[in-house]
């Protein structure tokens, strides 16, 4: 019998491929970077060929570093960024237009339109969301009306819309699916997440044809088989990045919370099977759906955070390597008196202010490197605390969090957050949560596991944060963060 697991996890700026025994032990890793492209203020593109290339190639090479082949495969498993919107012609299998990257902001005029029409609550009433160009929908509808010839080859049928894993899909399966799966349908903006199904009303309300979509599956299904790999392997789950890593970090019980820090960060609570209304701009999710059975999630979402790391190495020359940020920020603490608001792209949650700008508050002649990296990592946590703080008034406070991605190695960061949030911080010692979510997925439908449950059980701490800040301080610094985002979203 076949013993491994291939997790496949498309992330915004690199793609991983990672083998995992009957244990759920990682056993070789394959990674590589992905370009992204900004050609104009505001947008943010990828080539879906690099896309593809990648997924394949890391694929290959981690299955090769284990001395495996294709046919030790039981499963893969496939987790990826969301939002991020891809048109392609169903006949060639070439994309019409560049990937439109969930961080883009070039619908904003049309979601304002939308806002001042009050189509809010019908919106947020049917998918749980918030007006607002990270969704799909927006997207779509963008490259149809800008691609000539794209709207009459839609309403033909000879187009085909998907997130990054319906594209992936499709091309590894040799063009024969065209399949989705909940949690990622969930986040376009034109998914009912309680009756199911992609709805009439909001497809009309975004002028995005059903002929465009593919259909929706459970998020532990039978997606097809690729043979891209040397012989055929079965694809047995897919599921949005985010609730890749609620499910790798085991929160499949209610109050459970994740907070993901990649290129952005987010702040993931199981909410059962309630889908919970947000009073306060957070969104309503769908966290998986087993045996068709929804489990909903509360979601906060953080456009820029392991990325302000990145650009503070790559545009502003500051540090040398990412690692290398955590010795600077503890060379002078955390009460230094600067705010960094990294609103490269606009505010997500609890803000949604997609016109927002980043900005550096607090300098004085006296502000050095070490100041200004210290802000950047703190801003993650300013902003994880502004989640918090939205969910404990929409009801559900989690008193611990699991962290996860590239950040959550930085322990002074890890400190700072448990120090901020007034919680214990708990990182696993499997730390690509979102690739182990994909291949917790992948092995229930090979038979490794019984049920979500059991992942909860799997799940092993590698270390623990406990605050030690006082109140006095821990309120004094927020209160510090919450003038400088006024000061640009006023």
């Amino acid at each position: 019998m076949p013993d491994y697991l291939l997790a496949i996890d498309q992330g915004t700026t690199s793609t991983r491929s990672i083998l995992f025994d009957r244990g759920f032990r990682p056993v070789a890793t394959a990674q590589r970077e992905l370009p992204q492209h900004f050609p104009q203020d505001g947008w943010v593109e990828h080539a879906p060929a690099d896309i593809l290339e990648a997924v394949i190639g890391t694929a290959r090479d981690a299955i090769g570093k284990a001395g495996l082949s294709a046919q030790d495969l039981a499963g893969i498993g496939i987790a990826n960024q969301r939002e991020t919107t891809i048109v392609w012609d169903r006949s060639t299998g070439e994309p019409i237009y560049p990937a439109v990257v969930w961080q883009d902001r070039r619908t904003s005029d049309v979601c304002r339109r939308l806002l001042a029409d009050d189509a809010g609550p019908l919106i947020a009433a049917k998918t749980g969301l918030l007006i607002d160009p990270y969704f799909s929908a927006t997207k779509i509808a963008w490259i149809l009306d800008h691609v000539p010839g794209a709207r009459v080859q839609a309403g033909r049928g000879e187009l085909a819309f998907g997130t990054v894993d319906c594209f992936l899909l499709w091309h590894l399966t040799g063009r024969r699916a065209h399949l989705t799966d909940a949690t990622n349908a969930a986040r376009t903006m034109l998914f009912d997440i309680h009756r199911q199904c992609w709805d009439d009303e909001l497809l009309s309300l975004f002028n995005v044809p059903r002929e465009v979509l593919p259909q929706v599956r459970d998020t532990s299904d039978e997606f097809g088989a690729t043979d891209m790999l040397g012989s055929s392997v079965p694809i047995l789950g897919m599921v949005g990045d985010q609730q890749g890593a609620l499910i790798g970090q085991g929160c499949v019980e209610r109050g459970m919370a994740k907070s993901t820090y990649g290129t952005g960060c987010f702040l993931v609570l199981n909410t059962g099977d309630q889908a919970l209304s947000s009073g306060h701009k957070l969104l309503t999710t769908i966290g998986y759906r087993i045996d068709g059975k929804a489990t909903y999630a509360l979601e906060g979402s953080i456009f820029v955070a392991g990325a302000v790391v990145q650009w503070m190495r790559d545009g502003l020359k500051l540090i040398s390597d990412a690692g290398s940020s955590e010795a600077v920020a503890a060379s002078i603490g955390h009460d230094h008196g600067v705010y960094f608001v990294p609103a490269f792209t606009g505010l997500g949650a609890p803000y949604w202010d997609p016109e927002a700008r980043g900005a550096i508050l607090g300098l004085t002649r006296d502000t050095g490197i070490a100041e200004i990296v210290s802000a950047g990592l703190q801003a993650v946590c300013f902003q994880t605390r502004d989640l918090q703080q939205a969910m404990a008034l929409d009801g559900l406070r989690p008193d611990r969090l699991r962290v996860d991605g590239g950040m959550a190695a930085n322990g002074w960061v890890m400190q700072f957050l448990a120090d901020l949030l007034g919680v214990t911080v708990e990182r696993p010692v499997v730390t690509e949560t979102t690739a182990l979510g994909a291949a917790y997925l992948a092995g229930l439908g090979a038979g490794f596991i019984g049920s979500i449950v059991d992942t909860k059980d799997l799940w092993q701490s590698d270390r623990t944060f406990s605050p030690v800040m006082g109140d006095a301080d821990r309120d004094r610094l927020y209160a510090g963060w919450q003038r400088a985002v006024a000061r640009i979203t006023g």
